[in-house]
């Protein structure tokens, strides 16, 4: 057999050694690249998925079911006042037709899912009345079923669920916020890029109300904080913030911190409500008063000021001013500066979106408490109303809302520049 080129010259001849070692090298850049083109299904970066959530009666106690493909740990644990039961699961997605609420049965009145932090997805189920968790188990897969983790809930007294709650592990709360800044980038207070903090409310475990149109609040918030981020980016003048860019909790006090730590000029929370009288549509923008401007606003404040206690918050060793609504006012001037902006701002959105009568309003919403930072809470319509919740939910609708959110930040800076000169 003739030599080859290399063997003649014995130039570039390799070593058995050398060769097995850059096959073994080209094998592993292979492999890796394998990998990365096709990872495997049910790898360790896959999330499991929870594909069902049921309740059943069984005499005096309640069966809560989870469904899932793969076998999980749980966590347990009761908060008071009122009585609920929180399941701490691993970070999973949720495959189910819902929009992160569920009807009760039995002893559960009804419960709510959704991630919790950036390692925890988190059930809490509102009881009744007090309860204990009875039995926890798993069953294997079984008849086409896949893995089912168990919790029997039965009845107990005031006395026993009050000796028995036990506060959460710690863990993270804090989701991390997106800045839409260039990569390194800090942000500090400017002229000519003032910082506008954008809050989603809701998110997570949290679903806030159900739409009309299928769907949750969360959502809605979310879409519309992430097109207004858009434009208020394009438009070159402004830095924004959002407090959340995904489906996840996040605390009422650390959505105002945010604001606290990027020195906002300007904080923007949205929402949408929700109310038994299906007809009523239109948008309303909020500033903070101690006293509300009307039966309507003071439930409304009440609702959103409960968002901790629904997502299964233990807020017993919170600072009074985060736990209750009843604190002293922050600055007089973030409040005036407050009010001055929703007047700018409900003219520009009026222009594009309907808007209530006296869609100015005042109530003490925790997220508008930064005592530094002019704060707004708008209300972009009614999640129970059909046209509304459409508009909402439309990529149209979304675009005008933050049309006219970026012409009222607009015209509030103009008036303040005028002041300056």
């Amino acid at each position: 057999m003739p030599s080859s080129r290399y063997e003649k010259t014995g130039v570039g001849k390799k070593k058995p050694g050398e060769q097995t070692l850059l096959i073994r090298c080209l094998l592993a850049v292979l492999t890796a690249l394998a990998l990365f083109l096709f990872p495997p299904v049910g790898g360790l970066l896959a999330a499991p998925d929870v594909t069902g959530l049921r309740l059943g009666e069984n005499g005096d106690r309640t069966r809560f079911v989870v469904d899932v493909d793969s076998d999980i740990q749980a966590e347990v644990f009761t908060l008071s006042d009122p009585y609920r039961l929180v399941i701490d699961l691993p970070a999973v997605e949720f495959h189910i037709d819902s929009q992160g609420i569920g009807e009760g049965k039995g002893l559960v009145k009804r419960y709510r899912y959704g991630l919790f932090d950036n390692d925890t997805s988190r059930l809490v189920l509102d009881l009744q009345a007090p309860g204990s968790l009875d039995r926890m188990f798993t069953l294997p897969p079984q008849g086409g079923n896949g893995y089912r983790l168990v919790f029997d809930i039965r009845p107990t007294s005031r006395a026993d669920f009050l000796a028995n709650v036990r506060k959460p592990v710690a863990v993270a709360h804090r989701a991390p916020t997106q800045s839409v800044l260039a990569p390194g980038q800090s942000v500090r207070r400017s002229k000519d890029k003032r910082v506008i903090v954008i809050d989603a409310g809701h998110g997570g475990n949290d679903p806030g109300a159900p739409g009309a149109a299928g769907r949750p609040e969360k959502d809605i918030t979310l879409a519309v904080a992430m097109e207004a981020a858009r434009q208020i980016k394009a438009s070159g003048r402004y830095l924004p913030v959002l407090t959340r860019d995904r489906d996840i909790y996040l605390r009422l006090r650390d959505r105002v911190e945010v604001a606290r730590r990027k020195k906002a000029d300007l904080f923007l929370s949205l929402h949408a409500d929700s109310l038994d009288n299906r007809s009523v549509r239109g948008g309303t923008v909020y500033t903070l008063s101690e006293t509300a401007s009307d039966r309507e606003a003071a439930a409304l404040a009440r609702r959103e000021n409960k968002a901790d206690i629904l997502a299964g918050m233990d807020l017993a060793d919170e600072a009074p001013e985060v736990a209750s609504i009843l604190i002293d006012l922050a600055q007089r001037e973030s409040m005036n500066y407050s009010a001055r902006f929703a007047n700018y701002l409900i003219p520009e959105l009026k222009k594009r979106v309907l808007l209530r009568r006296n869609s100015h309003r005042f109530a003490g919403f925790v997220v508008l408490k930064a005592p530094d930072v002019p704060s707004v809470l708008v209300e972009m319509g009614y999640m129970s109303n059909i046209q509304d919740a459409r508009m909402l939910g439309s990529k149209e609708g979304q675009a005008r809302l933050a049309s006219g959110l970026l012409s009222g930040i607009d015209r509030y800076f103009e008036s303040v520049d005028r002041e300056q000169f």
